[in-house]
């Protein structure tokens, strides 16, 4: 049946036994409860948000009251859970379409370094710890399996929300995330292997052949593989996969523009959910994850000039399935073998959220992790995930994992899953205890606004002050640095305390009226935060920003900067000006120089923009490498040419 879990890699199989379920329901009964479940989301949601909580938590709250402590829900609950998981389907596609593929091979490293050390070292200790509690290796084996993957839905989503995901943590734990689903792949291939009592075996031909009664235990699936030798498996799979890519980059231009051609809005929704849709089912037909051929297919349509629309289209349905997901996570949890035995429940919750959390310290410090991104990437991902509840409910058809174990450890990963909002949390709270040890100040109450807001009044901050004060316009300075404020206001100029990036501050500055804004922030991630949200959210605001050196001036371009300077660019092009004076050059000489090496660096910024991969040293971009010096010849060329025809005129 659904209800074990053993379709979560058949979502639409899934949703076929709902709506079949739902064919000998009273119509009145499924309003009430679809009734239910939307009130318990309105009004534990918003609370959990207000007090700073989070929605996932909120979404898991409802549920729980709902629940376990109101009893308004019942056995459809596991049914709408395995529906409801598709959300996480669409999460990744959506994730897909915002990683090219080249930037994808950047993080090679961290997807088998980071990733496989998580999972091999996690797998091991808490195969260690139940081996230790009387187990068998093999079970032991199948729950470290199991309990080694985190919560894609719950990790992803509180990064996002929180505004986490582009940071070196939130980075480090999306790779960790897509290496642990691509695992689940090789894990449910394992598992048969450890049946103790011949529930699989492998054929002459290299095929897995199951026992009769484990395939009368689920459905009758459709299957592409089923009962195929190795090598024909292989080739199917590279068949599926093939196919999506080839669809992706050949097939969804000239689809698009015939939906086009309809003027029928609908249908461009139709068409997002019909390309998630069916290279789900594809995938699953191969007896692969949906979950990474949506990632795939997103990953293929990253180039695509309609990205755009298929996120738009398909955000709605991602939240409202994902927060259904966690309703449904909160609603199931077994409460009365909680309240039998609820010390070893809580105690083995915390075994395995400290357990993954030594792991995940000293992987994260392994591979350069540190302050706020180590305790991010520690804290973030040390809750078993959604997978598990799949894996040991595979595992219990097996009969690996006894049936009373894994009923104790499916409440144990949903309690892990309630813990994980409070983790971010304590990793708030520790983040902001290291923020570079400063004196927390009120920020001040705004009470001006002017053409042009200025954030951060450093030494580059203060020149563009004063030259734009000067000339007569008004200018609104921000800094959450009080010695900085307080000087600016010893020599007569007005200034609010305040953090820039915050988007109330900025309301407050007037930014919906402002003409320019000067981003001279000295944290390069806090300068790329606002850049983006400025852009985003008041497009017609000019954005002037500080860049501390070329890679910041490619992340500021692509959050949306106007103009951007770079610290000691001016100043450096006016020392080697100063240089070629005095070694011969005349004043105009020099000058021509210096503006022929201006044009070119900033047409060479642009063009190294195409090349530039996030994440990746500059070193370690062939392609990068290969245009800088293509550019750099051209530049030579371009000032020997000047040089010549300062001659020929002096001639």
């Amino acid at each position: 049946m659904c209800r074990t879990g053993i379709h979560f890699d058949k979502p639409l199989l899934c949703l076929c036994e709902v709506i079949k379920s739902w064919q000998y329901r009273d119509m009145d009964s499924f309003l009430s409860q679809a009734s239910i479940y939307l009130a318990a989301a309105v009004i534990a949601v918003p609370v959990a948000t207000r007090l700073g909580l989070g929605s996932v938590l909120g979404y898991l709250a409802a549920g729980i009251l709902i629940g376990p402590v109101l009893g308004l829900v019942g056995s459809e609950t596991a049914e709408l859970q395995h529906f409801a998981e598709f959300g996480v389907v669409m999460m990744l596609f959506l994730i897909g379409l915002e990683l090219e593929p080249r930037a994808l091979w950047a993080m090679r490293h961290h997807l088998i370094g980071l990733g496989g050390l998580q999972v091999i070292a996690s797998t091991g200790l808490l195969a260690v710890a139940a081996v230790a509690l009387g187990h068998s290796w093999q079970v032991g084996l199948a729950v470290g399996l199991a309990l080694s993957l985190s919560s894609t839905a719950i990790v992803l989503q509180t990064l996002s929300e929180k505004g986490l995901t582009g940071t070196g943590g939130g980075r480090a734990s999306f790779s960790v995330l897509l290496t642990q689903d691509i695992a689940v792949i090789p894990i449910l291939a394992l598992l048969p292997l450890l049946a103790t009592e011949g529930a699989s075996m492998i054929a002459s031909d290299g095929s897995i052949q199951r026992a009769p009664d484990l395939h009368e235990a689920g459905h009758a699936t459709l299957s592409l593989v089923e009962g195929l030798p190795g090598w024909a498996v292989t080739l199917m799979t590279l068949g599926a996969i093939s196919s999506v890519i080839l669809a992706g980059v050949y097939l969804t231009g000239p689809v698009f523009r015939f939906i086009h051609a309809s003027n029928l809005r609908e249908m461009y929704t139709a068409l997002a959910l019909l390309i998630v849709v069916g290279i789900s089912f594809l995938m699953t037909l191969v007896g692969l994850s949906p979950a990474l051929g949506a990632f795939l297919a997103g990953v293929v349509l990253a180039n695509s000039e309609f990205r755009h629309e298929l996120e738009s289209d398909l955000e709605p349905f991602k939240g409202l399935l994902l927060g259904l997901f966690f309703i449904t996570v909160g609603a199931g949890i077994n409460y009365r073998l909680f309240l039998a035995e609820p010390g070893d429940v809580i105690g083995l919750a915390l075994l395995v959220i400290v357990a993954k959390g030594t792991v995940l310290y000293f992987v994260g410090r392994a591979f350069g992790l540190r302050g706020r991104n180590h305790w991010l990437f520690t804290l973030g991902l040390a809750q078993a995930g959604e997978f598990g509840f799949v894996l040991l409910a595979f595992s219990t058809q097996l009969n690996v994992v006894p049936a009373d174990l894994s009923e104790k450890l499916l409440l144990v990963i949903a309690l892990s899953m309630l813990i994980t909002p409070l983790l971010f949390i304590l990793y708030e709270i520790l983040s902001k205890r290291m923020q570079d040890q400063k004196v927390e100040h009120d920020p001040d109450e705004i009470d001006e606004e002017g053409t042009v807001i200025i954030a951060g009044i450093g030494r580059f901050g203060q020149i563009v002050h004063r030259l734009v004060n000067a000339s007569g316009f008004k200018t609104v300075l921000l800094d959450s640095d009080m010695k900085a404020v307080q000087l600016m206001r010893r020599f007569g100029n007005k200034s609010f305390l305040g953090d820039p990036t915050r988007p109330e501050l900025l309301k407050a500055a007037g930014i919906a009226k402002a003409k320019v804004l000067v981003v001279a922030l000295d944290d390069k991630e806090n300068a790329t935060k606002l850049v983006s949200y400025v852009s985003r959210t008041y497009p017609e605001v000019h954005i002037v920003a500080r860049a501390y050196d070329r890679n910041h001036v490619f992340e500021l371009y692509k959050a949306g900067a106007d103009d951007i300077v770079r610290e000691m660019f001016d100043s450096s092009l006016r020392a080697g000006r100063y240089v070629l004076e005095n070694i011969g050059l005349s004043d105009y000489e020099a000058a021509r120089a210096e503006q022929t090496f201006y044009d070119h660096d900033r047409y060479t910024v642009r063009e190294l923009a195409n090349h530039w991969i996030p994440g990746t040293p500059a070193s370690e971009n062939p392609a990068y490498i290969k245009r800088a010096k293509e550019l750099e010849k051209d530049l030579e060329t371009a000032l020997q040419a000047l040089s010549e025809d300062q001659v020929k005129k002096s001639a």
